[in-house]
């Protein structure tokens, strides 16, 4: 994400804080499940910096029980559908002689190595391989596509994706919490939570990439 998109997500938290807390329920939680529905169908989006924002500005209100627990509730619910959207599209491309597109885009966005490691992952621990999934950079679509060429039925996938989804949700509002916690202003604590959400997201891949030469060479 650019300091651009930073500083909109900022802006955009500062104004939202300022309306009146009915206003701000009637339009966050829809644009909310919206964007984070269609960055799971459509992985550009980056959907966890979004729960962690909106989290802040949760917790910036007098009483931010009830919307933190509506934004969790929202954002893993919105998880789930877009996962479950996007499931069934490619079990149609994998039924059809031509396949389709949907389909075309998951191959194309798991590599063979990936691919190889999400399909060993599902013959080990099962649908458990989603929640993992879920909280690796890069590791939701090669474990989707594994379960897809597995030919996992969508009510198996469903078991495994719930957790995956409450997990995932939890983890970027408690990102969203933490960098709220730490600013006065939403503004700041936006800032905060998008780039801890970003840290979150690169330091697994980083360092699987330092240990990966060090694992050849034993």
């Amino acid at each position: 994400m650019t300091a651009d998109a930073v500083s909109g997500l900022g802006q955009l938290a500062s104004a939202a804080s300022t309306l009146p807390v009915d206003t701000q329920q009637v339009i966050a939680y829809p644009t909310l499940f919206v964007l984070i529905a269609f960055g799971a169908l459509v992985p550009v989006v980056p959907t966890g910096a979004l729960v962690s924002s909106v989290a802040v500005v949760a917790f910036h209100q007098a009483m931010p029980v009830v919307p933190l627990f509506f934004v969790f509730a929202v954002a893993s619910l919105a998880a789930f559908a877009g996962d479950v959207a996007l499931y069934w599209l490619g079990s149609r491309g994998l039924r059809s002689k031509g396949g389709s597109v949907w389909l075309e885009r998951l191959r194309q966005k798991a590599p063979p190595d990936r691919l190889e490691q999400a399909r060993r992952g599902l013959e080990r621990h099962g649908v458990a391989v989603l929640v993992v999934s879920r909280l690796v950079p890069a590791g939701r679509i090669p474990v989707m596509l594994a379960c897809l060429l597995a030919h996992l039925r969508l009510r198996t996938f469903v078991r495994g994706n719930l957790p995956a989804c409450l997990a995932w949700a939890a983890t970027y509002q408690l990102v969203g919490v933490v960098g709220g916690s730490l600013f006065p202003e939403p503004w700041e604590g936006v800032a905060a939570a998008v780039g801890l959400a970003l840290l979150v997201s690169f330091v697994p891949s980083v360092w699987r990439r330092f240990r990966g030469p060090r694992v050849r060479d034993a």
